[in-house]
């Protein structure tokens, strides 16, 4: 008897896991929302539909196609588009911008996956259809797979590598097995895949740029293209989901226009004059001395804080350690302590920012105040050797300075680290001992990232390291940042309360050279690949805080940017004809849910 219990048990093992289909799925946990929510909780359902919105970006575009390399930098905004929605192009699930990271359904109906996540599968909803009308079938969904794997661009194009089979099941059914080892949030970013049709898509053609107008199951369509300059997309009225609880109090205007322009000033001058409806603000300056003009005084133009509960993210100067000078470290964390944070908040900010010390500042993922426990030195093991003892016991903060922009003991410890790095002042410049002196370029993109270089420019050069500053057009910009062609350069990486797949973009040393990806600090580092793989694979809330304060001890510790400061809030401008809910989701302000007062 024992034999066949024992047999049974094998076969049971042998035969494929199967599960009941869930209305929506969540990194950790459970969805909020139960199956029959009849919206998400931060939108309007009694919303005005109709009338029109114009945005306004800066840059410009030559291709519609945003899931190709060749223009992954100068795609139409609109298209497939976290800020301004998804208005062509849909996922299978739709994410909820009040929850850390749940997904509830949008093209796929339902889902069912195992405890152990080692496949999900996404049953199609019925209903869905393209804009021709034709129903969107598991067919499509597996095309969609198997073009982006052979011409897509990162991260679309590695999606099936963790994939075992991908088989159609039944009529409306796509059942994805994981490879062994598979991280636990990629089933997630499988249903936040787009999905294309492939009766209306060329693969002989899909890796090239283009301004022919693509198809989609989503609320809205092109209507007009000027390259470079417009986009103007039209609401289906036949749209499909309209009434599905994930697209409730959403696409709310019949037109949708995206202008581009040259620079933000010519923006922002537009939005003044009512050209463009929204304006997102990013200086803390102009936000509290630039909006004096008429329609700010009449009314006319709505100023908007929204506060956010997400983390602080990250701002700074990045090293390239592709370039030698910055392959060490003692000489990064040196160059760190130069920038006169109190300086510049003090004389360009009118003290409105605060320090960034933590890539989760904010936020209970941070290290900061936070000594590391047992589980989490656990997670850290051999790569405890390489934080530093302050970071470790969530006591480090960087140094305050008098503010003057060259005080002497912040300046006398960073020449100490330089010197343990090789460096010494010879003849009035930092050389090293080879005698070359140190000096290197930072790319900035606008008048306002200039204006912080500068700053630092100067403190640079008080200990005689020269320090160019170049600010490019944008589409310099985009090139050489998407191939890495730079010795220092401005930028930010956002943080959310689900760190994932991302982390691996951003220091994973399997995007150290793939252009395109956001490691634009040049990482490949074992004890970062196994930090990030910590976090994928947490099973429990405790074991996933624990793996991301590990990792952001380790990149606070191993200085690959100088941190900058962020504002806890977001800012916006808007005409007074475009309305808003009055909640305010867990991520902040979402454009997708706002509407035309004046529709008729």
């Amino acid at each position: 008897m024992l034999g066949l219990t024992s047999l049974l048990a094998a076969l049971a093992a042998a035969l494929p896991a199967w599960a009941e289909p869930v209305h929506g799925i969540a990194m950790h946990g459970s969805p909020a929302l139960g199956p029959d929510f009849p919206h998400f909780p931060y939108v309007n359902p009694d919303a005005k539909k109709g009338g029109r919105i114009a945005y306004g970006v800066v840059g410009t575009f030559d291709s519609l196609n945003p899931f190709i390399l060749k223009s992954m930098r100068t795609t139409a905004r609109g298209m497939w588009d976290p800020e301004m929605g998804n208005l062509v192009y849909e996922s299978l699930m739709q994410r909820s911008r009040d929850e850390a990271f749940s997904l509830y359904g949008l093209l796929a109906q339902s889902v069912e996956w195992d405890e152990d996540r080692t496949f999900i599968q996404f049953n199609l909803n019925p209903a869905a259809r393209w804009a021709d009308g034709q129903p969107v079938t598991a067919d499509d969904v597996i095309f969609t797979f198997e073009l982006m794997r052979d011409k897509g661009r990162v991260p679309f194009s590695t999606r099936l590598a963790k994939v075992e089979t991908m088989e159609k099941v039944g009529t409306n059914g796509v059942r994805f097995t994981f490879k062994a080892g598979t991280d636990r949030e990629f089933p997630l970013l499988l249903a936040l895949s787009p999905v294309l049709p492939k009766h209306a898509t060329d693969p002989a053609t899909f890796d090239q740029t283009t301004l022919k107008a693509p198809m989609g199951s989503g609320p809205y369509a092109i209507d007009h293209v000027s390259a470079g300059e417009k986009i103007v997309f039209k609401r289906n009225p036949d749209y499909w989901g309209k009434d599905l609880p994930s697209k409730v109090g959403f696409d709310n205007y019949d037109t949708i226009s995206i202008e581009y322009f040259l620079q933000d000033s010519t923006l922002f001058e537009a939005f003044k004059k009512g050209e463009v409806d929204v304006y997102m603000e990013g200086s803390p300056t102009k936000w509290s001395r630039g909006y004096n003009f008429p329609a700010v005084v009449t009314g006319d133009v709505i100023k908007d804080t929204f506060t956010p509960k997400t983390p602080s993210g990250m701002l700074g100067f990045v090293f390239n350690t592709r370039r030698p000078v910055f392959d060490n470290l003692k000489l990064r964390q040196g160059l760190a302590l130069v920038f006169d944070f109190e300086w510049v908040n003090r004389n360009l900010f009118d003290g409105a920012y605060t320090r960034t010390q933590s890539y989760w500042q904010n936020s209970s993922l941070s290290y900061l105040d936070t000594p590391a426990d047992d589980r989490e030195l656990g997670l850290i093991g051999a790569a405890r050797d390489r934080i530093l003892p302050s970071v470790l016991d969530g006591s480090y903060r960087l140094p305050v300075t008098d503010a003057s922009g060259r005080d002497r003991n912040v300046l006398r410890e960073a020449v100490n680290l330089m010197r343990e790095a090789g460096y010494t002042i010879k003849n009035g410049k930092m050389s090293n001992e080879g005698g070359v002196p140190l000096a290197f370029e930072i790319m900035t993109q606008n008048e306002g990232q200039e204006k912080v270089a500068l700053s630092y420019q100067r403190s640079l050069a008080a200990l005689g390291i020269s320090a160019s500053v170049r600010t490019v057009d944008d589409s310099q910009y985009q090139k050489r940042s998407q191939t890495f062609d730079y010795d220092v350069i401005v930028k930010a990486y956002a943080s959310s309360l689900s760190p994932g797949i991302e982390q691996i973009s951003y220091w994973g040393s399997v995007s150290r050279d793939r252009q395109g990806s956001s490691n634009f600090a040049g990482v490949a580092d074992k004890e970062v690949d196994r930090l990030i793989d910590n976090i994928l694979q947490a099973r429990s809330v405790e074991d996933f805080v624990a793996a991301v304060r590990a990792h952001d001890r380790f990149l606070v510790s191993n200085s690959y940017l100088v941190p900058l400061y962020h504002v806890g809030a977001q800012w916006i401008g808007r005409r007074k004809h475009i309305g808003r809910p009055n909640t305010v989701p867990l991520y902040g302000y979402q454009l997708p849910t706002w509407w035309d007062e004046n529709a008729q």
